[in-house]
């Protein structure tokens, strides 16, 4: 037994595809799974036309860059999205909520209180303890509008985002 003389190169070929699939669910990214989709064609192609290193290596690399810009393509043109687009950006999810002013708007900012958080705002000059709605964010900073009331007017809708 000659090391890897003993084993049939397909089998290498699978191996290393299936262990390129499990490190794929390990490491954060979609890179690992074209190449071992492409490792394991490779393998399939190895056993069934009993191929040369050679050729077997220029399989792996021309199936593994059209698998990786093929999908890099799909997902380009199809990309994945959430259930939920405003998952992680909170700034985003409080638009149309009302909020009350803590710290006097002078100059363009102030802050304001939403539920049991305090956020720097920019809006137009307004006193502490007016109410004003959020219709947009800015990194971390609110951007809001003051709230006006008719005496028969209910709250009006919040703004979509």
């Amino acid at each position: 037994m000659d090391g890897l003389d003993s084993f049939d190169p397909h089998w290498i070929w699978v191996t290393l595809g299936l262990a390129l699939a499990a490190l794929e669910l390990l490491v954060p990214g979609v890179y690992l799974i074209w190449l071992a989709a492409a490792a394991l064609v490779t393998g399939a192609l190895t056993y069934l036309l009993d191929l040369g290193v050679a050729a077997q290596v220029i399989d792996f690399v021309f199936l593994a860059l059209i698998f990786a810009f093929s999908a890099r393509r799909f997902l380009r043109d199809k990309p994945i999205v959430g259930a939920d687009p405003l998952l992680n950006k909170r700034g985003g999810r409080l638009v149309g909520e009302t909020a009350v002013v803590t710290q006097a708007f002078d100059g363009g900012s102030g802050r304001i209180r939403h539920g049991d958080s305090e956020w720097l705002a920019r809006g137009p000059d307004v006193a502490v303890g007016a109410r004003v709605r959020i219709i947009g964010s800015d990194g971390s900073i609110l951007l809001v509008e003051p709230v006006t009331l008719l005496a028969n007017e209910e709250a009006s809708p919040p703004r979509e985002a």
